[in-house]
């Protein structure tokens, strides 16, 4: 699969047995964010009219979003070039293209999901969008912005590897995937 937001994209492989919520960690695993919003696939299929939304229902959109984690991605990504959009954090409005690419045959002694490709860092969480993030990447190019210091604090205190934030910094290699079956469980078994 492919999948992007701009200038940052990222390529995963994924196993055929995934959901759509097994696909949703692996996205934010890949991108580097925290899974603290709410998220949802929309789908357009061709000859349809009507848009497909694959997420977490809540009371609101229970009778239209369907949930993630019942769902496999083969029942409805079911041939390479169909598309589909990953909304995340529905208050800074992050949305990302997703493509599927191939459906390949599993690698021996491979282990997936795994990330072979991408390019710069993931916008880090509750920076306001794409608005909020040109804005931040203006006053981090500007030491002499009054605002500087309060966000090299701010942004130190959210890396997960004791860097300075660097919005060119990429390194598929790096990236480390959670359990989607543990990730559910801590999210969904206390209600």
């Amino acid at each position: 699969l492919l999948y992007f937001e701009a200038e940052r994209w990222r390529r995963i492989q994924v196993p055929g047995g995934y959901t759509f919520w097994d696909l949703h960690v692996a996205i934010q695993d890949s991108m580097g964010w925290q899974d603290r919003h709410l998220h949802v696939f929309r789908l357009i299929r061709k000859g349809y009219r009507k848009t497909v939304s694959i997420g977490i229902p809540t009371e609101e959109t229970a009778k239209y979003v369907m949930p993630d984690w019942e769902v496999p991605l083969s029942e409805r990504l079911d041939e390479p070039g169909a598309e589909m959009i990953y909304e995340y954090d529905f208050g800074d409005g992050w949305e990302h293209k997703v493509l599927l690419e191939a459906v390949m045959l599993k690698e021996e002694g491979a282990v997936y999901p795994k990330c072979v490709g991408g390019e710069r860092a993931c916008p880090p969480e509750d920076c306001g969008g794409p608005p909020g993030y040109e804005e931040l990447l203006e006053i981090l190019g500007d030491p002499d912005d009054e605002r500087h210091g309060e966000y090299m604090e701010w942004l130190s205190g959210i890396a997960k590897d004791n860097r300075p934030f660097d919005p060119e910094r990429f390194d598929p290699a790096g990236v480390v995937f959670d359990n989607p079956k543990k990730r559910w469980r801590a999210a969904f078994e206390r209600y």
